[in-house]
């Protein structure tokens, strides 16, 4: 065994078991240094997705007409609010309670483009509000269910 360690230890040395540990040959600078990284995220693999169309036109055209048609006399007509509503949107009168207030349904918005949509508050209805700091009345937009406003009749 002394003999193989001295044959691969270099002759200026003595062979001893804790040189040839140490004489292990070590990489060079060239080799150590990193391979050059591509720039910019790794390729990505092309998968095929199944093309999937998502309608939820479920009501035919003739609902959605009837629907139409039974709002639109309510466009225009004056309401009252007779639910307890806070609005906090009005930036000249923060935290406004508007039950009692008087105002006009603007657009009907449970149907745009021919479709029924899930609007919560499907009516649209324009206050005017007077504010002690402003000299023409302030209007603002509010959107309510049917159920937390009344009609008024105009006599």
């Amino acid at each position: 065994m002394a003999t193989t360690a001295a044959a691969m230890a270099p002759p200026s040395t003595s062979a001893s078991a804790s040189s040839v540990l140490l004489l292990r040959r070590l990489p060079s600078p060239a080799s150590a240094a990193p391979r050059r990284c591509r720039l910019g995220p790794p390729p990505r693999l092309r998968t095929a997705r199944p093309r999937v169309s998502l309608t939820s036109d479920v009501s035919s055209s003739s609902d959605v007409a009837e629907e139409e048609a039974e709002h639109a006399p309510k466009v225009g007509r004056r309401v009252r609010v007779t639910a307890p509503l806070r609005v906090y949107h009005v930036v000249k009168a923060p935290d406004l309670d508007i039950q009692g207030m008087e105002g006009v349904i603007k657009q009907y918005v449970g149907v745009w483009k021919g479709k029924r949509i899930t609007a919560n508050f499907p009516f649209k209805v324009e206050f005017q509000l007077t504010v002690d700091t402003q000299p023409k009345p302030v209007k603002l937009f509010v959107h309510l269910r049917e159920d937390e406003f009344e009609y008024i009749d105009d006599e």
